[in-house]
């Protein structure tokens, strides 16, 4: 069923400032503001102006709670009826009045929720003009939404209604292209989260790959492009180079290149309208974890991928982690934005990564800002599986949190929990970063760092602020024979925290999680921070200043506020008021920091954790700070919630 409520009011009273255009700020996601009527000498005034609720507040019970709202909203122009827009966790898309909250409409693509295993969430739409078209007629701007149920919908951005014109009143069904795209097994477990990227008039979307995690030869990571106008493919590629043609694929086995699937891109994807160029953040090739299957290092897989954007021929790429085991994908979108070099000013992309390295390259070249070095790394992993001898390094920035682990790192709030978590280092595999996954179990650090929350720069200070975990991980491969049959049919097993899963068409099963790495006292077994907000300079390529990201009160039974980092999902933002605003932890609290100094300066509790990168926009001379408020399947299941708050300053 879809239902649309009556739009309410199609044009503000005065012009909106359209300061949000594109989920990570603009197209290039650099997540900065220009806005300073709320800055570092008023922040103490800012409070709620007003609050949305979905309708999802069930119990946390529910769908196994996994339906938190983690979306950042858009600000649509004038135009386009002003409205902010954003979806939730079921794939509804809300359209709101920017300056009250007040909805305006919604739209409903009516989504089956009977799946308890499956993770609801929808973490943007994205809006793009006709330029062809009249202001003000039907779909003459259009949301884009891409569903878990394997849909991409045009919307009229005024009414919420699907535009005719485009696929099948207003749908273009991706199983089709799915099924048809080697190698098509369980190709349900094919969705997407994240809103599509747009260049020009094509709008391009990516995918979570679900199925790597449990087989070898899981669905296509392919990346598929089609006309803003019409619905029609436009172009398709696939990380896992299956074209002869493509120059990567003589590096491929030939036998892996039919069998492998992943290599997907499940994240942002970042757009540089000038030059016509997409950049992709690709992950892992399947599976994930035990790499005997695909031989070699796995080319455009954990790599940055510079596509052209009419055609998606590959103008560059650059691999980050070569024959990825241990689940470092690229989890954030490339940042695109200008430093100024020697009074040069040089376009970059920067891409964060999960196992805490920064690497900078110019957008045109793929030429690496730093360089970058490829250095010796322990091979010597599980039967069967042959690791790459070296993997690349850049010489700046240097990491943003400790890499590799010894025993000496052990950390305890007693003497008793520290050598408890001394011998549970020592019991396990350890050492620097690349350890590889054994059958004895390897501890991994950093276990994960950056994710799909990025970070935000800006250009004035060439500064770039992102949030970074500083937790050891767990993996252990363990031979098909030793696992128990009944539990690896588990839903959790293979889930961090659960029992052991097969890993289809290879010879083990994945164990994995931290609750292994944690103390009897239910903390990280490493030293604190557990969770930073940290500040690079990326002129000069050095860390300005690291300071922990939350209070432990939430977390412990004793609600002691100690800024040890509480660690959750999503991003920060900059604006020229000279603040960081960012929620992303799990003790319920929504900060601004002072960007120069990393000093938190106002700081308000949610009803729940706000998993979500936050936005601003201006609209009638009033600045707002908006956020969801909507907990996390992972990192904060008991307060599973739909809020979407915004925050300012009293108005005049």
């Amino acid at each position: 069923m879809r239902t649309w409520i009556a739009l309410t009011c199609l044009v503000l009273t005065s012009a909106v400032a359209q300061d949000w255009p594109d989920h990570g700020g603009d197209r290039g996601g650099s997540r900065f503001s220009p806005l300073t009527h709320i800055n570092r000498d008023n922040i103490q005034q800012l409070k709620p102006a007003w609050v949305f609720r979905t309708g999802n507040g069930q119990g946390p019970m529910q769908l196994g709670g996994s339906y938190g709202l983690q979306a950042t909203p858009i600000l649509l122009s004038a135009t386009a009826g002003g409205h902010l827009v954003f979806c939730d966790a079921f794939n509804r898309v809300f359209a709101l009045d920017p300056a009250t909250g007040a909805e305006r409409w919604r739209y409903d693509p009516d989504i089956a929720r009977q799946d308890r295993n499956a993770q609801f969430k929808c973490r943007g739409i994205a809006q793009w003009t006709d330029q062809e078209a009249s202001p003000g007629t039907d779909c003459a701007v259009r949301i884009f939404l891409a569903t878990l149920d394997q849909r991409l919908i045009a919307l009229d951005a005024l009414t919420g209604n699907p535009c005719p014109t485009f696929g099948q009143r207003g749908t273009v069904e991706l199983a089709p292209f799915i099924n048809r795209t080697p190698p098509a097994t369980d190709t349900p477990s094919v969705r997407t989260y994240m809103p599509p990227a747009i260049v020009g008039n094509t709008v391009i979307i990516g995918s979570s790959v679900g199925a790597k995690f449990r087989q070898a030869n899981a669905p296509s990571g392919a990346v598929r492009a089609f006309a803003a106008q019409d619905g029609k493919l436009k172009w398709q590629f696939d990380p896992v180079p299956r074209n002869p043609d493509d120059p990567q694929a003589e590096n491929w086995d030939a036998e892996a290149l039919i069998h492998t699937g992943g290599g997907n891109v499940w994240s942002l994807m970042s757009v540089d309208e000038k030059r016509d160029l997409v950049f992709l953040p690709t992950s892992s090739a399947s599976p994930n974890y035990y790499g005997g299957t695909r031989p070699g290092d796995n080319r455009y897989a954990n790599s940055i991928v510079a596509l052209r954007g009419k055609t998606g021929k590959v103008v560059w790429h650059y691999q980050l982690v070569h024959h990825d085991v241990w689940d470092w994908d690229l989890a954030s979108q490339p940042m695109l934005v200008d430093i100024r070099r020697d009074d040069e000013l040089i376009p970059i992309v920067i891409q964060l990564t999960k196992h805490g390295l920064v690497f900078a390259f110019h957008r045109e070249t793929g030429e690496p800002l730093f360089p970058i070095e490829e250095r010796p790394v322990t091979t010597d992993g599980v039967e069967g599986d042959l690791l790459s001898p070296t993997q690349p390094f850049p010489t700046a920035p240097p990491p943003l949190v400790q890499t590799g682990l010894t025993t000496d790192d052990a950390w305890g709030f007693t003497f008793y929990d520290k050598n408890y978590c001394r011998q549970k280092i020592a019991s396990l595999r350890h050492g620097e970063l690349f350890t590889p996954p054994t059958t004895r179990g390897t501890a991994i650090r950093p276990g994960m760092v950056s994710n799909w929350g990025t970070g935000a720069f800006d250009g004035s200070r060439n500064l770039l602020i992102t949030n970074a975990q500083n937790i050891p991980g767990f993996v252990r491969l363990i031979p098909n024979e030793a696992v128990n049959p009944q539990t690896a049919k588990l839903p959790m097993a293979g889930i961090p925290g659960g029992p052991p899963g097969y890993i289809k068409g290879t010879p083990y099963a994945i164990e994995r999680g931290v609750p292994q790495l944690f103390s009897p006292f239910g903390a990280p077994c490493t030293k604190p921070p557990w969770y930073s907000l940290v500040a690079i300079d990326m002129q000069a390529g050095t860390i300005m200043w690291s300071v922990p990201l939350g209070t432990l009160d939430k977390l412990i039974p004793l609600p002691l506020p100690l800024t040890y980092g509480a660690p959750g999902i999503g991003g920060p933002i900059a604006t020229a008021g000279g603040l960081i605003f960012i929620g992303a932890t799990s003790d319920e609290k929504f900060r601004a920091f002072d960007i120069d100094s990393g000093t938190q300066l106002w700081q308000w509790e949610l009803p729940t954790a706000a998993m979500a990168t936050p936005m601003t926009y201006e609209v009638n001379g009033r600045q707002f700070v908006v956020v969801a408020a909507g907990g996390h399947h992972a990192y904060y299941r008991q307060k599973v919630a739909d809020y979407l708050i915004a925050f300012a300053l009293d108005a005049k």
